[in-house]
């Protein structure tokens, strides 16, 4: 079973409980979005990404900063790192070793920077979303960029024909994954709430559940 979320916009980079880590695997694939996003400008950032003049600061400053091998201090475990609704309720601080390790084996973070992650391995503060229109050798957006690469290592992880994919991820990010080429029953899961005899997705909610 390998369960599928999206990563999260906020981030927590303070010093992590934990001393294990692992390497994405895609992170040679990273290197080259981030050699091109380096030679964007702050506005240019701003535009493409559709983010605010601040956080085009902020992101500009962060692609030229990011540099390889990653090392606990400046890079943190993704699972630590993000800091959406689903992370807080995930409470990873709180897990034991022995649930990191189950995490390992069964949890993937898909993401627009590093495509395909396990929840240790580490990450630099980002931020690029998957639905990024960014031009690169392999197409015109993130989708072309990663598909390929997402949907092989996802049959990878996958142990037989009988084993299936647990999607929480959003529609955004599952859209990198080349489905018709997944090895595997896919299940996506819907979390709803009634309310005034209506049943319908709730955001917030959902994403804690």
């Amino acid at each position: 079973m390998i369960i599928l979320l999206s990563p999260s916009k906020g981030q927590d980079f303070a010093p992590s409980p934990f001393d294990q880590y692992s390497q994405a695997a895609l992170l040679s694939q990273s290197k080259k979005l981030v050699s091109k996003l380096k030679t964007f400008k702050p506005s240019q950032l701003q535009q493409l990404m559709g983010i605010s003049e601040k956080l085009a600061e902020l992101n500009y400053q962060r692609f030229q900063d990011f540099e390889t091998p990653f090392k606990l201090g400046t890079a943190k475990q993704a699972v630590l790192a993000f800091k959406g609704d689903v992370y807080t309720g995930l409470e990873a601080e709180t897990l034991t070793l022995e649930d990191l390790d189950f995490a390992q084996h069964h949890l993937r973070i898909l993401s627009g920077l590093y495509g395909y992650l396990k929840p240790l391995d580490l990450i630099m503060p980002y931020r690029l979303e998957m639905k990024t229109r960014l031009s690169n050798e392999k197409g015109e957006n993130l989708y072309h960029f990663w598909d390929k690469q997402i949907t092989g290592l996802l049959n990878e992880d996958l142990n037989n024909d009988d084993d299936f994919v647990v999607n929480l991820a959003s529609n955004e990010y599952f859209k990198a994954i080349k489905k018709p080429k997944v090895k595997a029953q896919i299940l996506t899961l819907h979390f709803k709430d009634t309310k005034a005899g209506k049943t319908r997705v709730i955001g917030f909610f959902a994403k804690k559940a």
